[in-house]
Order: C-alpha cells, then sequence, then structure tokens
C-alpha cells in the first residue's frame, strides 16, 4: 500500500500507531497519550488515510486490528523502540519509562510468579505494565508479529531468528485431592494407570501425552475422562473430583494453596525444559534486557543457558 510523503515524515504517526495497536482502543490510547479522545480519533483517522487501511475496526464493544495492521505491527513497534533507544541514555532510568510488555505463557506462570514479578515491577519501574497472556490453541507467530514480547514456558517450534534461554530442566509430578486412595500404598504404573481416572491439561485439548506413551511401554493403558486448557483450573477439578492429574514440580506452592497433595509418578518421563524466547529486535532494549532478568531470576534465581 501506497504511504504518503506526508506520513513518511511524521514519526508522532508511527508512536500513536504502537499505542493503538497495543491500547486497540481510542480511549486507551488517549489515555496513554495525554490526549482528549477527539483529538486521538482524528489521529487514527491521518493513520488511516497514510496506511490506507481502516487499522481498527469494530467488533462487538471492541475494537480489532485488521490483517493488514498484524502484518505491521512489529516493524511499528520496533521502529519505536529503536528511537527511543536513540533519545535514551544507555544507563536509562527505569523508573521513568513507561511501557506495557506482554508476556505469553501457561496459565501457571502468572499464577506461580505473577505477584512476585508484579512487585518487582511497582517497586523498581512503576511506569511498566505487565499484561500476561495464555497459550493459544494455535501456534502462531507471536514474537514476530509483536503480539508478545517475551514467552515463557516450553519453548518448541518457535521461529529461526527467535532467541531463547533454558531457565530449568523440571519434571512432572501426580496431583490429587488429600486423601486419595492412590495416596496409600505402594504406587506402581499399574496401580496408577488403572486404579484412578485421569485428567489431562492441554491448550489443544489433547487426549494423548507423554505419559501415555511411557505407560505403552509396560503395556498399559490409561482412562482420561476429560481434558482442560489450563493448570489452575485443572486444581479445581482435581480438588473436588477422585481424578489424578499432573502439575510442574515448581507450580507445587499453586497446589498447595488448595489443599492438593502431590505424588511421584512411578514412570520414566521426559524432562521439561521450562525457558524464554523474545525477537532479536528487543537485544538492545534495556527495558526489555530487565524483563528478561527479572523473569529470569522469579524462576531459577541464577543463571541459565543461551540456545
Amino acid at each position: 500500500m501506497r504511504v504518503t510523503q506526508s506520513a513518511a515524515v511524521d514519526l508522532n504517526l508511527l508512536l500513536a500507531l504502537d499505542v493503538l495497536l497495543e491500547e486497540q482502543s481510542v480511549q486507551g490510547a488517549a489515555r496513554r497519550l495525554h490526549l482528549s479522545e477527539p483529538a486521538m480519533s482524528r489521529t487514527l483517522g491521518r493513520i488511516r488515510t497514510a496506511l490506507g487501511d481502516p487499522v481498527l475496526v469494530r467488533a462487538g464493544r471492541r475494537m480489532v486490528p485488521t490483517p493488514r495492521a498484524l502484518a505491521v505491527r512489529a516493524e511499528v513497534s520496533a521502529v519505536v523502540e529503536r528511537a527511543r533507544a536513540l533519545f535514551t541514555p544507555a544507563e536509562s532510568d527505569l523508573g521513568t519509562v513507561t511501557r506495557t510488555f506482554s508476556i505469553l505463557g501457561h496459565d501457571a506462570i502468572a499464577a506461580t510468579h505473577g505477584p512476585a514479578l508484579l512487585a518487582r515491577a511497582a517497586t523498581e519501574a512503576p511506569g511498566i505494565r505487565l499484561r500476561f497472556l495464555s497459550e493459544s490453541h494455535l501456534d502462531a507467530p507471536f514474537l514476530r508479529e509483536g503480539t508478545a514480547d517475551l514467552e515463557v514456558g516450553v519453548i518448541d517450534g518457535t521461529s529461526p531468528e527467535v532467541r531463547s534461554e533454558l531457565l530449568v530442566e523440571d519434571r512432572m509430578v501426580g496431583v490429587a485431592r488429600a486423601g486419595h486412595p492412590l495416596l496409600e500404598g505402594e504406587l506402581t504404573p499399574e496401580r496408577f494407570a488403572l486404579d484412578a481416572d485421569h485428567l489431562i491439561v492441554s491448550r489443544r485439548g489433547r487426549l494423548h501425552g507423554p505419559v501415555d506413551t511411557a505407560l505403552a511401554e509396560f503395556g498399559l493403558q490409561r482412562r482420561v475422562v476429560s481434558t482442560v486448557g489450563s493448570l489452575p483450573s485443572s486444581l479445581f477439578i482435581l480438588r473436588d473430583t477422585n481424578l489424578i492429574g499432573l502439575n510442574t514440580a515448581w507450580g507445587l506452592p499453586l497446589a498447595r494453596t488448595l489443599g492438593l497433595a502431590h505424588f511421584e509418578v512411578p514412570l520414566p518421563l521426559p524432562p521439561l525444559r521450562l525457558g524464554m524466547a523474545w525477537h532479536p529486535r528487543h537485544d538492545a532494549d534495556p527495558a526489555h534486557a530487565w524483563l528478561r532478568g527479572l523473569v529470569r531470576e522469579a524462576i531459577t534465581g541464577g543463571t541459565t543457558t543461551m540456545a
């Protein structure tokens, strides 16, 4: 699409476009940029004219970006970040930074580490907001498109240019309500598979996983009666039923909060490689480096490995 000469030199439109795509709201963007809503609406009109595209369209009571807006979102964000970096001292004062970072990951990340991350942010960078996004059942280049600034979890299927860092190797443990019959006596693969029905956590709704592969080596098959998309929701189900499920070892504090018991799974399960990933356009961004350090310390408290 053709961009007019006036739009090409008006960097304020780029900043406004970046905020509009982040807020997906004229009202929210106006508040962020300290403008009136009519002024923000006029700016959106100029952006639409410059791009020859509606950019944001109504969907019920919300506004959603058009395909063209999604296509340019990451590039716009990168240009704005580079401009900020150009006019910001190398040792930037996080206390004066105003940003919103989107962290994509399993719900358990926010539930387990969210309070500590928010407390640190409030102390060190009160102008930075953290937006936790749940994993989608679809695989998409969220980091490349700029939908997310940082991905945290089991990192797989990322774009070739994406940076990744291994944080910890974790293991899966069993979870059940306190007093569950399976917790009494020796737990064998046979008892694990046959003496209780199972609940699976899968963002894609899968009814089969590594546990089933391991059980097949023993000639066993479990009965999976349900699947849910998030770990926290599974814990509430496990608390009030006789189903058994799985949790990560680092997520056990969340299970204990609900009074759940855990047990070692009597199977040779593969380890979980928990890490974080980001697009290389954020490499030199001091605020993003701070965010990565925040997540790193919250999950590991130590050093990790780049991949």
